[in-house]
Order: structure tokens, then sequence, then C-alpha cells
């Protein structure tokens, strides 16, 4: 099922109860609700074990993929989160069998997932059947030994793996502390944006994944000193990441269109409340906390949800035109709560969304949203 509730969105049949559609077809992307080996009701569906289940889900995003015009062939972007680091190795195995070549660019992240007995789940932004999918690889690397690519350009946007602290052209680790490993991450992101034409002014939005909420103001430091004018769309949580020695990951959207900032941004912290590229919105993650509102996740998704109208607003957009989201929230048991106020804030105008249980970087946050819009 298939229905148009803004102009140029169409949105993929949503799953049942769920408070998301299965995909959202806006702006010449196609963007892919996380996806896990479970029903609606948690019930297991894909088999037992990560590599059972990581075929399974990218199977059935496969099918959605079809009812929106396009196949796994023409996916640029992947978001795998896993429950464990050591179902690593198993994950990159089974994942390798959808793209023997040319794979889309990836993040994998370590995180709680909502369904406690689920081990993976999937994310896919992709391009219809014949558009451009351009594979970026920087002059001089080393192909990466895990089944995806530095970088996809589709158009005027680059998707950007996310990236470690590593050194593109031996893959050997750069050690250090946390403003070491960002310089290097900052470093890789440049080459691969040159790789495509473009250079860090033109990213538009970012996501930091940081192994320790204590490195926040040491990432921010170099960040911010890195990216020249003004800074993307961002947000910054608390996870794990699948190497070991590695303390921050990041992942990097860039765009070849004019860009502007709208909205005022938090004071002290290097990004924009939104960034406009085109016709594409990217909003900065979103919290809702207040005095009022610390202890209640309810409260502080209704807050977050009416900030992120505000920012909507002040861009010339409304929550019809939102077409990916991320929900980031500290306790799988939130989830109802959370639900129930995303639901009665976006009617049936629902985007793609994916949501996982991380930790945060603001002292009594419970729970953070980031969306993507089509601008008017």
């Amino acid at each position: 099922m298939a229905a148009a509730h803004s102009t140029g969105i169409t949105r993929i049949g949503p799953p049942g109860a769920l408070p998301y559609s299965r995909a959202v077809t806006a702006g010449g992307f196609i963007y892919l609700s996380g996806r896990l080996a479970h029903d609606e009701h948690g019930v297991l569906t894909g088999g037992g074990g990560i590599g059972a289940e990581t075929r399974w889900t990218l199977e059935s995003l496969q099918q959605v993929l079809a009812a929106a015009g396009s196949s796994l062939r023409h996916v640029v972007s992947a978001t795998v989160y896993i429950a464990s680091a050591s179902h690593f190795a198993a994950m990159n195995a089974a994942y390798r069998e959808f793209w023997p070549d040319d794979p889309p660019s990836r993040t994998t992240i370590v995180t709680g997932l909502v369904v406690p007995e689920a081990l993976v789940e999937i994310s896919l932004i992709a391009v219809p059947s014949g558009a451009e999918r351009i594979i970026i690889h920087p002059a001089g690397w080393m192909r990466s030994p895990n089944p995806y690519s530095y970088g996809v350009r589709c158009g005027d946007t680059l998707f950007l793996s996310g990236l470690v602290p590593r050194r593109g052209r031996d893959n050997t680790a750069v050690t250090g502390d946390i403003r070491a490993q960002t310089r290097a991450i900052v470093d890789n992101a440049a080459e691969v944006l040159d790789a495509a034409g473009m250079t860090l002014a033109d990213v538009v939005s970012a996501r930091v994944y940081l192994t320790d909420a204590a490195d926040f103001a040491g990432m921010n430091e170099v960040y911010g000193a890195s990216l020249p004018g003004a800074p993307p769309a961002r947000a910054t949580v608390v996870c794990g990441l699948a190497g070991p020695d590695f303390r921050v990951e990041m992942t990097f959207t860039a765009s070849a269109r004019p860009r502007e900032a709208l909205g005022t941004p938090p004071a002290g912290v290097p990004l924009s409340a939104s960034i406009r590229a085109g016709q594409h919105l990217y909003v900065s993650g979103m919290l809702g906390v207040t005095p009022e509102t610390r202890r209640d996740v309810s409260a502080q998704t209704r807050e977050t949800l009416a900030r992120l109208d505000r920012v909507l607003a002040d861009s010339g957009a409304s929550r019809n035109d939102v077409v990916d989201a991320t929900v980031y929230l500290t306790e799988a048991s939130a989830f109802d709560a959370m639900n129930a106020e995303y639901r009665a804030f976006f009617g049936e105008a629902l985007p793609a969304r994916t949501t996982v249980v991380t930790g945060l970087v603001v002292p009594d946050g419970l729970v953070e949203i980031v969306i993507t819009a089509l601008a008017r």
C-alpha cells in the first residue's frame, strides 16, 4: 500500500500498529525503516543466529525496495545495528552475500534493540532503479576488508561510510586520545570528499558515535575547528563500536547544492539546528530535557517533537514533510510511551523510522530524535 501525503512524498505501507512507514520515497531517494528479523509483536520470524537474522532482514528489505521501484543493487547507504561486537564477523559474512561487489556505504554500531532478543537491525537509503550510483574510492587507499564502499555519490549527494580512526592507505589503526582519533576521522573524510569533488564545507549532516560520553568535549574541540563555515546538522550518541580500539566513529552526508544553515543552534556545540541543501532539510538531533520533563519519557518526547516542529517551521517545512527519522532511547522499556506521543504527532504522515537503544550525551536525556525532511 502506498499513499502520498505531501507533494513529492510517497509512503509505503505502515506495518500494522507501529507508527512508521516501511519506506518513504522523496527527493530522489527511498528511505527504508529499520528492519529486524521479528514481526511487529516481537516474534522471531527470520531463523536463529546472527547470520540467519541478517539474511532474513535483507531479504525482507529487498521486498520493500521492489515495491518502491528499486533493489538492493541500488542501495547507497546502510546502517547496521548489532547487539554485540562479537557478531560483527558473522554479520559481515552474511551481508557480503547480498553485495559481492560495489556495496553501499555503511555504518555499523553496537546498540541495544527494542526487541531484546534481536541480534541485528538494518536501515537503508536507496535510489530508484536506473538512477545514478557512483562508488567513491580515494586514490591510494586500500579496499575495505569489510563489505562497504567508502562513499557513494548520487547526483549532488554523497553518502560516506562510518569512518573510524584508520589510515586509508594501509588500513592501520590510529591510536591516541579522542582528539587524535577525531582528527584522523576528519582527515579521512576530507580525502573521501575530495575523491568525489567535494570538501568538508559541503557536509550537511553528521552522526557521531562515542564509546564514552566523557569524550564529548574533546571530540567537539577538534570537530568544530575542522569543519569550515556553518557546521552540519548533527546527532551524537553513546554506543559500542565494532573495533575495540576505537573511541569514536562518524558518518557524514554531503551535498554539492548551495547549503543554508537555519534556526538557532545550541550554545557551545558545533552544529547547526538544520541545514537546507536543495530540497533536502537535515535537522540535528533534538532532545526535550527540561526541569519538568527530567524523568518522564512521554513528556520528553512531546517536548522534543514540539521543538522539531519549530525548527521545521523556521525552515519552511512541516511535520508532513518529514521523510526519515531515527529515535535514540536510553531504555527499551520506554518504547511504547515514546510511540504513543510520536504517533499523535505525525498522524498518518509517517516517516520511515529506526529506533535503537543508546546512551545520550545530555544528562537526564531519555529520548533523542533526528529527522530528514523534504523542504518546500
